[in-house]
């Protein structure tokens, strides 16, 4: 009776701390990257009161009794399973989808978590905003990214303002068939480009219709105040040739009106030397007989931009800068860690965790690859707790403490009939 009674206290300390997982699992059900954990128990040790006997000749063998002792604690496992991706619609909101942790902060203090609410702090660091912790990945160098080196704070900064110089210029128009043969009929346009400061220039082309050749133009960038060559006003020139039908001469190799070098003065201070290298494409060019309509019909150079926003990409969890001209600049990527065992991993400060004896080592790398699973930008992971299944887990440890406390009751009846058998 004394056994029995010990034997049912195991249970009930048991069945107190199934409770309290349970009731740490349903607190946490709205827990952004929250990964419940699960309940194992397991028999106690028996005590043997027979051993048993082997069969002889002619009398066959018993087995052994053994009374068990209660029940223990096997583990509290961590269940790992894919949580819910909710949409935010904001980009440095990420969730994984797959295996893999977001990686924060470095060697000792290095903590991993599935929750990845980002901002930038007040000296440009990407940090998670619950727990200010920086997060790990490489930064651009003059080649991209290289994910093969060392993880390191990812430091931006967002205050840059960045201009794309003019590389190709693309006229389009007609030019007309009915203009003079004798050498003399042009035709002018301007063209407006950007220096590599993001400062607009402006040159002049004219396309003069040649006496030898009724389908050829000539083209020149000249001074457009006398309609002559001069260097300051820049440097450039070719032929057009056209068809029959008024279309260019395709058939021409190489082709004269395809990326034909051009150089433009700049501002004081811009690349090469103050010179903007960029190239004409005049391939869209008609010559029939109608008005002369020449005309720039797209540049690709841009003004000087300030950064509008941190674009972090799905899938890859590449960083870019978003330019209020247009510009893109790749800044940066973020890492994820893997490991072989997650269960083993030691539970951490807010929904973090740090690596365990039987966790593994961190197998830190880009998104995507070695198992690590996709980056989802624009969402966060909700608590994976499944409230039905924990709510039932709340009734069986409410019935197992109940049941444990009936037999210690019993136990104390059949102690107090044996007391009374004295009167």
């Amino acid at each position: 009776m004394i056994r029995s009674m010990f034997t049912a206290i195991s249970s009930l300390n048991l069945h107190q701390k199934y409770l309290d997982v349970v009731a740490n699992n349903l607190a946490n059900a709205n827990t952004t990257g929250f990964k419940a954990s699960r309940v194992l128990f397991k028999d106690q040790f028996s005590q043997l009161m027979s051993p048993g006997s082997a069969p002889a000749d002619t009398l066959g063998g018993t087995n052994p009794t053994q009374i068990g002792l209660g029940v223990g604690l096997g583990y509290v496992s961590g269940n790992f399973t894919q949580g819910t991706l909710q949409s935010t619609g904001r980009t440095m909101d990420l969730g994984v989808q797959g295996d893999g942790f977001f990686v924060y902060g470095k060697d000792a203090g290095r903590r991993y978590s599935r929750e990845g609410s980002l901002n930038l702090d007040a000296q440009g660091y990407m940090v998670n905003m619950a727990s200010g912790l920086r997060v790990q990945g490489w930064l651009a160098g003059a080649n991209g990214v290289d994910t093969n080196g060392p993880v390191d704070d990812i430091q931006i900064a967002n205050d840059k303002t960045l201009a794309k110089a003019t590389e190709t210029v693309v006229f389009g128009g007609n030019l007309s068939a009915d203009t003079v043969t004798d050498g003399t009929g042009s035709v002018t346009s301007t063209m407006a480009v950007y220096d590599s400061l993001g400062a607009l220039q402006s040159a002049t082309v004219m396309f003069t219709r040649t006496a030898a050749d009724p389908l050829v133009w000539d083209w020149e960038v000249v001074d457009p105040s006398t309609g002559l060559a001069d260097p300051a006003f820049g440097v450039g020139d070719g032929t057009i040739t056209f068809d029959s039908n008024g279309q260019v001469d395709a058939t021409l190799t190489p082709n004269p009106v395809v990326n034909t070098p051009v150089q433009i003065p700049g501002s004081a201070g811009s690349a090469n030397t103050e010179l903007i290298d960029l190239t004409l494409n005049l391939s869209e060019m008609t010559m029939l007989t109608s008005g002369n309509s020449v005309t720039v019909t797209s540049q690709d150079g841009l003004p000087a931009g300030t950064v509008s926003d941190v674009y972090i990409s799905p899938n890859d969890g590449n960083i870019s800068l978003v330019y209020s001209n247009g510009m893109i600049e790749e800044v940066g990527q973020l890492a994820l860690a893997r490991f072989t065992n997650p269960a083993g991993l030691l539970g951490g400060e807010g929904t973090s965790f740090l690596a365990g004896l039987n966790s593994g080592e961190p197998e830190i790398g880009a998104a995507s690859t070695g198992g690590r699973g996709l980056v989802a930008s624009g969402y966060l992971e909700a608590s994976n707790v499944d409230m039905a299944q924990e709510f039932t887990n709340m009734i069986l440890a409410q019935r197992g403490f109940q049941a444990s406390s009936r037999v210690i009751t019993t136990s104390d009846e059949m102690l107090q009939e044996l007391v009374n058998l004295k009167r």
